[in-house]
């Protein structure tokens, strides 16, 4: 197949890049799809050639992520997203506006081959919701209006300005905000090295590289109390502690980028504004574990950050804090930037791992843990953004001050991204501990229309929904677990009394049910029952023993599947159906209550 000289470029750098080069399809399909709009079977045949692999093997994966298209969509493919941040802020409003503008339905092209329609699950953008994207390009804070505007100028072939930062990251500091991960936001051209080593860019990894020794490293990290950020809450340095250090094997280092549980948006500006931060944390991290390579696996709709990045790393091996002997410590670290494509199971550390490596992100039984069994067959750490983007910070001013920052084994600040019905969606730097009820109201200004508080999802949608009265609590990992739910990934989205929690039900499940790779019973039937069964509640025509019904297929799939995607489907379903089971029985009668209201509220 004869390929452009900037594709055939890039592939040829692709296919040196990894260890083993069947690494190289995933992000191989995805540069191919963005020339050519979709994967054709010429190309399959030419990436099949390129890598060693056998046609199987290509389609078998290209098949499995969301983001890849055997057919060609239209040239502006508008993604509308209707998650639960987006749903309630009026995203099924913006879809049904683009099904009669477009006069084409989900997954279908306009005559003219100009647009094509596509309701997406979460895309990252919540505390600007409602929000889509057209091919890469994000548009939030939608309305009727605003959508109508980017379609004409679409149209005409102009090019609406895109959103350039995440809304809600570049807010007005709150008092009660404590910024220091974010403390460079909003610093002009905060993501070029030159304004980073102004702002003590680089001198924690002068010091963990002169002053101190991988052990002491790894001690200090301990010292500090940081649990790991992407939802596990797991500690880091003991994480980081069972790599072995007599293992004669390469030990690696990933960045878990694939920031796509609903609510969460945090990493994406992280990203996007102080890139070398991260940079930074990771290279200290290979130092703490005797690694000489890391990965950044970013999701594959975070395609302007995945190039923001990119140059960033650029820049630091320019300067020398990347490559061979760093600042002349002997230390050599290498780091590659890794394009997903469109699945949140790959979420899951050994499902990502199973994506690096050129494959479906299935996840793999443990143990063993990637600790000792990782990337490659190799022990690897795998930390999300928010995670090693502390690094520095630790090692800069030491682990008890860190430590001191939260409260007793939640050390730090903590990342919150505030979407729903509240006055003031938005991403805020907080300390670990920091009152619950006290930040909805007045970090994040409260409920808006003078409505009242009906449920919180603390830290995204796989957790267990609080209740009003649940929430005057400490947000840390422990006080959090003793109300019942997690402190997750940081995504909290708060529900006021004007939602149908029957519905709000729905729409959680039907994104599980979505992205269940299918690999395990439990959840691939499990999340597929009851997505239809709310589905049919919620359409008024479910029966009084569904509602115990819904709750004991939820039970049935905690702690029975594979990765954790069975629980997170579950634990939202059982504190709904629990919670609010009085909204379900109001669904016997065969009407929404909130469904009339919101007509009633239409006629007049």
């Amino acid at each position: 197949m004869q390929l452009s000289p900037q594709l055939a470029k890039r592939f040829e750098s692709l296919e040196n890049r990894y260890p083993v080069k069947r690494s190289a399809l995933i992000p191989m399909l995805i540069y191919a799809q963005d020339e050519y709009g979709y994967v054709s079977d010429d190309m399959v045949d030419e990436i099949a050639r390129r890598l060693g692999l056998n046609n199987v093997q290509v389609e078998e994966t290209l098949a499995y992520y969301s983001m890849l298209r055997r057919k060609p969509m239209g040239k502006h493919h508008v993604q509308v997203c209707t998650n639960v941040a987006c749903m309630l802020r009026g995203g099924y409003d913006i879809l049904e506006r683009a099904k009669r503008r477009l006069e084409i339905g989900h997954k279908e092209t306009t005559k003219d081959g100009v647009f094509s329609l596509e309701e997406v699950e979460c895309i990252g953008a919540c505390t600007g919701a409602p929000a889509m994207q057209v091919n890469y390009d994000y548009y939030e804070d939608l309305t009727p209006y605003k959508f109508d505007r980017i379609l004409e100028d679409l149209d005409a072939g102009r090019k609406s300005p895109p959103v350039p930062v995440i809304t809600g990251a570049l807010h007005p500091r709150h008092p009660l905000e404590t910024p220091l991960i974010s403390k460079r936001w909003g610093i002009p051209n905060s993501r070029s090295i030159d304004v980073y080593l102004q702002h003590d860019g680089y001198k924690a990894l002068e010091k963990a590289l002169k002053q101190m020794t991988p052990e002491t490293i790894i001690d200090e990290v301990k010292k500090s109390s940081l649990r790991g950020r992407g939802g596990a809450g797991f500690p880091t340095g003991m994480k980081w502690s069972f790599v072995p250090k007599d293992s004669p094997k390469p030990k690696y280092v990933i960045c878990n980028a694939d920031e796509s549980e609903p609510g969460t948006c945090k990493d994406r500006p992280l990203l996007e504004m102080d890139p070398h931060q991260l940079i930074e944390g990771m290279i200290i991290a290979g130092r703490a574990i005797g690694s000489h390579r890391g990965f950044i696996y970013i999701r594959g709709e975070y395609r302007y950050v995945l190039d923001i990045v990119d140059a960033a790393i650029a820049e630091a091996y320019a300067r020398g804090y990347l490559g061979k002997n760093i600042l002349g410590s002997g230390f050599d670290y290498d780091l590659l930037i890794h394009t997903g494509a469109g699945a949140y199971e790959c979420g899951e550390e050994s499902a990502l791992m199973e994506s690096l490596e050129g494959k479906r992100g299935y996840p793999r039984i443990k143990p063993p843990f990637p600790a000792v069994v990782g990337l490659y067959g190799c022990p690897t750490i795998i930390n999300n953004v928010e995670t090693l983007s502390s690094v520095p910070h630790i090692i800069l001013e030491g682990g008890e001050s860190y430590a001191n920052r939260g409260t007793p084994k939640n050390g730090g600040t903590r990342m919150v991204c505030v979407s729903g019905h509240v006055n003031k969606p938005g991403i805020y730097e907080v300390p670990l501990g920091f009152n619950m009820k006290r930040f909805i109201e007045e970090v994040a200004g409260g409920i808006p229309g003078g409505r009242k508080l009906k449920a919180v999802i603390p830290g995204g949608s796989s957790c267990p929904l609080l209740k009003p009265e649940e929430i005057d609590i400490p947000m840390d990992y422990d006080s959090v677990a003793k109300a019942g739910s997690m402190l997750g990934s940081g995504g909290m989205v708060v529900v006021d009394d004007s939602t149908c929690m029957v519905d709000l039900a729905r729409r959680i499940m039907h994104f599980y049910a979505h992205e269940s790779c299918g690999w395990c019973i439990p959840c691939r039937e499990g999340t597929t029952w009851l997505r239809k069964m709310l589905e049919r509640f919620h359409a008024g025509d479910g029966r009084p023993e569904d509602i115990d019904m819904v709750g004991e297929l939820a039970r049935n799939m905690l702690g029975k599947t594979f990765c954790p995607l069975g629980d997170a489907a579950a634990m939202p379903t059982i504190s709904i159906i629990t919670k609010w089971r009085h909204e379900f029985e109001e669904h016997l009668n065969g009407r929404c209550a909130y469904k009339q209201a919101e007509s009633l509220a239409g006629a007049r």
